[in-house]
């Protein structure tokens, strides 16, 4: 399971939580009226929405146009406010939250030095420029023979020669140190995050009050920008990894907790009925019959947890992360296209080590039954390399010069990939310059223009008749208030610069995705091809997008749509694959036999069919595009991600959360709707 796999579980996880959620509501979507004039409603409301656009100026109320000031709801100030005194003069009498905050951030330090002691610095006595290493980290060599070892024995023999290939890349390319202080901060941060998520995903099945209560924040926590975490952990821990690694933990813990709710309730009646009838306590039902029976599926939650840690170490190391995320940002500010994809390919690499590692320990007891005489050899072996490994550690510490790769040894592509840009840039900049220019004048600078003249409270209630349409009143009020937000908190004209950007992004990479995943669910080589090229795509760190695309195109919104269409466009691929694969071969065969062309059976067969998952896909290319936007804002854009991005630069608390909620509001209504609609059409297919 590859990265964007565990992303696309990462969805499903969330759309069955918000099936379950409406499934329990007493409230169902209405259902579809037979009468004709309700399909007239849409049709309609387009026309009434070019009409209001076109109304010319003076003719709707300054209020409608827009947003007046004196209405706007300070929250931005209050919530600066409230941190003030949190970090100022809030106390629980013994002790301030500054020292409870500092307490804490003291204690996560400890795990997290004790990592890069081991995998990164070495022990070190004094600070700065007058720190002397006493114990080095443990050599290249020593981890290459430890690690391909252990990935034998729990995954065989293609887990240990990927193990192997990717350490040696990323020792042969200069990339070791910052790797390794990037897995250091990966490892402690998803250990923590997944035992944390566990446990509190183990009181949701226990309490259906708390899941209804917890789930919109993780919503909030999934869908806002990690910019917008970074500025309150920044005040309340300090500058340094151990912020960055707590706004690591809050980004990548939710799915931990939906995936054991799913995975724990799951789990057959049976066995805890077992439990029951052999007098065992509800600790031991937990922990020695549910947890363990749900162990691969928590293991893909782990996984997650592990990916989505390896997502923001980019931005993380703005708060003094360090390791690739730093190089990558680095490269990125002097716009060095080699050493920047040079370090973004090694976070490819770690992340994919990590992934395999991840699924061979999750399927570690149905893939490895061997004889007992096998298992003997093998963990002989291990022990073995273990000693071996640590011999090489003690030898490092008698002869540092060993430690480090030899610089003789090392490559790089870094000159290659600059040369090509360069070529590039000589010999295609008019063309190039053209095709920018015609999607500004003829796409980009329409659509924007007409979103800036939407008025707010048209778009408010056009987004409420949707709720409405789609899942009934409750839903209707939901995404209502969570439109009418945007406006009320003064960052309307934002707001729709960031629809619109996202939402030609979403279009093109439907346009491009939808065809290309009907070809691969009917070409099972091209589908391997496009999985790889996919894969590659989405395991790259964001901010390596901008890179090239910068240097070729400059700075602007152009350039922020090409690195979404990248970064998002793979859902939009491998949801139609999957939806149009899996429709019945005896669908397919009654179509056959009534005489139906294959062209017959692809738009009446499996596309209607295949739908549902298409909507899947197109939530999660909506998520994956917002938070790449965010990331865009710094090549120029105007939207939301800007306003996040300036509220960091600027110290602003509250600036920085209410924006980051209005982007985690337009992915939630995103998600509610089109969860809505897909569970309408299943209803309707009869599944």
């Amino acid at each position: 399971m590859t990265m964007a796999t565990t992303q696309a579980t990462r969805q499903a996880t969330r759309q069955a939580t918000h099936q379950d959620a409406r499934q329990n509501a007493p409230e169902q979507a209405p259902p579809a009226a037979p009468f004709r004039w309700r399909r007239l409603v849409w049709p309609t409301v387009a026309v009434l929405t070019a009409v209001v656009v076109m109304l010319p100026a003076g003719l709707l109320p300054a209020w409608a146009v827009k947003y007046p000031a004196a209405w706007h709801l300070p929250l931005a100030a209050w919530i600066s406010d409230v941190m003030k005194w949190l970090m100022n003069s809030a106390s629980f009498g013994l002790f301030t939250v500054r020292d409870l905050t500092r307490a804490l951030s003291a204690v996560l330090n400890i795990p997290l030095t004790m990592a890069k002691a081991i995998f990164a610095t070495g022990v070190m006595q004094g600070e700065g420029s007058q720190a002397v290493q006493l114990f080095p980290p443990i050599p290249w060599f020593s981890l290459v023979i430890a690690a391909t070892t252990v990935s034998y024995a729990i995954g065989g023999l293609r887990l240990a020669l990927g193990m192997a290939l990717g350490l040696a890349y990323l020792a042969v390319f200069g990339q070791w140190t910052s790797a390794m202080v990037t897995f250091a901060s990966v490892l402690v941060s998803s250990i923590i995050g997944a035992i944390g998520g566990l446990l509190l995903g183990l009181a949701c099945v226990r309490s259906r009050t708390l899941e209804r209560l917890i789930s919109p924040l993780l919503d909030v926590a999934q869908t806002m920008p990690v910019f917008a975490y970074l500025l309150p952990m920044l005040i309340l821990f300090g500058f340094g990894p151990v912020s960055a690694m707590i706004a690591t933990i809050i980004y990548a813990v939710p799915p931990m907790v939906r995936i054991t709710i799913v995975a724990i309730r799951a789990v057959p009646e049976e066995i805890e009925a077992l439990g029951r009838m052999t007098g065992c306590t509800r600790h031991q039902i937990t922990w020695k019959m549910l947890v363990p029976s749900a162990m691969p599926a928590l293991m893909v939650g782990v996984n997650q947890v592990i990916m989505l840690s390896l997502n923001v170490v980019i931005i993380a190391s703005m708060i003094g992360a360090g390791g690739l995320g730093w190089d990558v940002l680095a490269a990125l500010r002097r716009l060095d296209i080699g050493g920047g994809l040079e370090a973004g390919l090694a976070i490819t690499v770690l992340a994919i080590l990590l992934d395999r590692f991840a699924q061979a320990l999750a399927f570690n007891a149905r893939r490895n039954r061997r004889a007992e005489h096998s298992r003997r050899r093998v963990r002989h072996a291990v022990y073995a390399a273990l000693v071996l490994a640590a011999a090489g550690w003690l030898a490092a510490a008698h002869w540092p010069t060993i430690a480090p790769y030899p610089e003789g040894w090392r490559l790089s592509t870094a000159p290659f990939w600059g040369d090509l840009v360069s070529w590039i840039n000589i010999n295609f900049n008019g063309p190039l310059d053209a095709v920018k220019t015609f999607i500004l004048l003829n796409i980009l600078a329409p659509v924007k223009q007409f979103m800036l003249a939407l008025p707010w409270p048209w778009v408010v209630a056009v987004t409420a008749l949707a709720g409405y349409w789609l899942g009934g009143v409750r839903l209707a009020l939901t995404v209502g208030l969570m439109c009418a937000f945007m406006a009320v908190v003064g960052l309307w004209p934002a707001t729709m610069i960031t629809v619109y950007l996202c939402g030609v992004a979403v279009m093109i990479s439907v346009l491009i995705g939808v065809p290309v995943g009907i070809a691969c669910a009917q070409r099972p080589a091209l589908r391997t091809v496009v999985e790889w090229i996919i894969d590659t795509l989405q395991t790259l760190p964001a901010f390596v997008y901008l890179i090239p695309i910068v240097m070729l195109f400059r700075v602007g919104d152009f350039t922020a749509l090409i690195a979404i269409v990248l970064y998002a466009i793979a859902p939009a691929i491998r949801y139609t694959t999957h939806g149009v694969a899996q429709v019945s071969p005896h669908l397919i065969e009654a179509g056959v036999m009534s005489g139906c062309t294959r062209r017959q059976i692809l738009t009446r067969i499996r596309l209607p069919l295949a739908v549902p998952d298409m909507l899947l896909g197109l939530n999660q290319t909506i998520l994956l595009a917002l938070s790449m936007l965010v990331i865009t804002a710094l090549v120029g854009t105007r939207d939301l991600g800007q306003v996040t991005y300036a509220a960091l630069a600027k110290a602003d608390v509250g600036l920085g959360l209410v924006a980051g909620l209005s982007v985690a509001f337009i992915g939630m209504i995103a998600d509610r709707l089109i969860a809505a609609g897909s569970a309408r059409l299943k209803a309707r297919n009869g599944h």
